[in-house]
């Protein structure tokens, strides 16, 4: 029997089509990864929001409750305290929105001004039920950025985005 041969043959691709294949993965996989993975600036002005949200709740429960609030950083978390007679601070267990809280891996509290001075040692920040309470200010660093989260006396609590804290100056470590 004899076998016709046709004109056809049998190849592989083309260096182009795996170039072409290569480019089109490679713009996928960005793409996925930009979406599953969030912006940094984004994912720390979500924290400095929450923060500054819980610290105007901590405000105002202090007034509303006639007990003392105090909010405490140590770098990668925070978390609220309650002032209670005859025991002194006790941590808030039990609240949904006051509770002890970690941030994202690689974001700290990287400082903490009280009326324009860095506070010393632990970072601590009382609520008064009396309403009355010291400017701060609270700064958020991930990586190179940072948010500031500012409060003022009379109780206004704001987030500003990459904000020195004091005169001008750099914020502090």
């Amino acid at each position: 029997m004899i076998t016709a041969i046709t004109g056809k043959r049998n190849r592989g691709f083309t260096l182009i089509e795996v170039l072409v294949t290569l480019v089109i993965m490679g713009l996928f996989v960005g793409l996925v990864t930009v979406i599953i993975r969030p912006d940094e600036r984004a994912l720390l002005r979500v924290e400095a929001e929450r923060l500054a949200q819980l610290l105007d709740l901590a405000g105002v429960e202090a007034r509303i409750s006639g007990r003392p609030i105090a909010w405490t950083g140590d770098g990668p978390g925070y978390r609220f305290w309650r002032y209670r007679e005859n025991t002194g601070w006790l941590e808030i267990r039990g609240d949904e929105l006051l509770r002890a809280r970690t941030l994202p891996q690689g974001m700290t509290i990287a400082g903490l001004l009280i009326e324009t001075m860095r506070a010393r040692d632990a970072m601590r920040l009382e609520f008064s039920p009396q309403g009355s309470t010291m400017a701060y200010a609270i700064k958020l660093a991930f990586g190179a950025e940072y948010y500031t989260v500012a409060g003022s006396p009379v109780g206004d609590v704001h987030v500003l985005p990459g904000q020195d804290m004091a005169n001008g100056k750099n914020a502090p470590q």
